[in-house]
């Protein structure tokens, strides 16, 4: 076997193949339909199970994670440590059409005001209370 040293200076791919951002939550047919949603994804055929996973047309992939335990994130937080949050690329003028359909589909506003800069970001949780973004790029 070669050495994983040797691999990585010998080749310009990655080690891995993919990346998926796996948000643990208690309901993950609920949390995997809104975010089909809203990335275009087709939503999983599967139900019932501990994992489900999704793949929106650009190739965003996602996974939800059952976790009966799973308790929602705050923001923001008190003592102003960093969480993981996902980001969200929207055109600057379908901002507000996103938002609208955001909350439409269950998503909570947190703070969303248009902060007048280069890129407008604006903060939301998910159902299941997962911070994420829209940020205009």
């Amino acid at each position: 076997m070669e050495p994983l040293s040797k691999k990585v200076t010998t080749e310009s791919t990655g080690l891995v193949e993919a990346a998926v951002l796996a948000l643990d939550c208690a309901e993950p047919e609920a949390l995997a339909e809104f975010y089909a949603r809203l990335l275009g994804a087709e939503p999983p055929a599967e139900r019932g199970t501990e994992r489900l996973e999704i793949t929106a047309p650009g190739g965003t992939r996602m996974a939800f994670r059952r976790d009966h335990g799973a308790a929602p994130n705050s923001w923001p937080r008190p003592d102003d440590s960093q969480q993981a949050h996902l980001e969200l690329l929207v055109s600057r003028e379908d901002m507000d059409a996103v938002e609208r359909q955001v909350i439409t589909l269950g998503g909570r506003p947190l703070d969303t005001k248009d902060n007048g800069g280069l890129h407008d970001t604006r903060l939301y949780s998910d159902p299941a209370g997962h911070t994420f973004s829209l940020r205009s790029g």
